[in-house]
């Protein structure tokens, strides 16, 4: 398979003469959709189209990141702004049986429009723990401070997503709710052990069935004390691939974020290197997609391996 490790993202509604040369050559895993990308139902099925004829691949992978709430790159075409996780996670805690039912009903709904847009991976469920310190950008994100409903809403998600054939991505891996910074703007740093991280944020992850997870860009000072998750052998083996059990392929968050120390391309080669399979890149910036792609090698065996299991599952 003849890919390189990038999941890049564009410019505006339709692909730049420069973007369709540059992934016609150097052919990246995936493209995420933003905002800046989605104007109308009518154009981004034009564009999701127009992709995997370009890269000539009818199951291309095309990801979005709608969450709801916060979080939705359909804003302006669907109204979810106040259907966060956390709105589910609280009509789940009043009544059990309702609110499986009724964040099933909306998992369903939304499933419909992404597949009709042409989109097949969303990068879904959040895992993350509420706790009283967790960063603003993440509270209406999280389910709930309750591990075990974390747990499975969670799994609800990822089992609606694999019925309607979409991806998922459980993130941010190990854990981000430990800390009251947000790794958009700077590096934060978890002091906790790993036996509390063991019982509490990591747990919501453990045998989690989902195709894909993301990292988190966090510093886990007792476990690390030099690499975010992201870029840590340690927490991506010790931690993610055996203590977690997670088998599948695992991206990074955003490469672009400021958690990370250096530029975009010693960041993704880090992050390849530690044992990312795959480099999230949400700038749009054209020289900064052709600078990763032209820089990293080729989709390892096990990366190939995975993807055509995903592909299997798309059929």
């Amino acid at each position: 398979m003849n890919r390189k490790p990038i999941i890049t993202s564009i410019q505006t509604y339709y692909l730049t003469k420069s973007e369709i040369k540059l992934f016609k050559k150097e052919k990246p895993w995936g493209i995420i959709l933003f905002k800046r990308n989605i104007k109308s139902f009518q154009q981004v099925k034009l564009l999701t189209y127009s992709i995997r004829k370009i890269l000539k691949d009818p199951y291309y992978p095309i990801l979005v990141d709608e969450e709801g709430g916060d979080v939705s790159r359909f804003s302006d075409l669907i109204n979810s702004k106040e259907l966060s996780q956390k709105f589910f996670g609280n009509i789940f805690e009043k009544n059990k049986n309702n609110g499986k039912k009724i964040y099933q009903y909306y998992l369903n709904s939304t499933c419909s429009v992404l597949r009709e847009a042409g989109i097949n991976i969303n990068t879904v469920p959040v895992l993350d723990i509420l706790h009283k310190k967790t960063a603003k950008i993440l509270k209406n994100r999280c389910f709930s401070s309750d591990k075990k409903n974390i747990r499975i809403l969670g799994k609800l998600c990822v089992s609606v997503l694999k019925e309607n054939k979409i991806g998922s991505v459980s993130k941010h891996i190990p854990g981000h709710g430990a800390t009251n910074i947000d790794s958009h703007k700077s590096r934060p740093i978890v002091l906790d052990s790993i036996k509390k991280l063991g019982l509490k944020d990591f747990f919501p992850f453990k045998n989690i069935n989902s195709n894909f997870v993301m990292t988190a860009h966090i510093l886990y000072k007792k476990i690390d004390p030099n690499f975010v998750a992201t870029q840590s052998k340690i927490v991506l083996k010790k931690i993610i691939r055996d203590k977690i059990n997670f088998k599948g392929l695992i991206m990074s968050d955003d490469i672009g974020m400021k958690a990370l120390k250096g530029n975009l391309l010693s960041n993704a080669k880090k992050s390849l290197q530690s044992g990312c399979n795959l480099i999230l890149y949400c700038g749009g910036n054209t020289n900064d997609s052709s600078l990763l792609l032209k820089g990293t090698n080729k989709i390892d065996k096990f990366t190939v391996k995975k993807t055509q299991q995903f592909y299997r599952f798309l059929r």
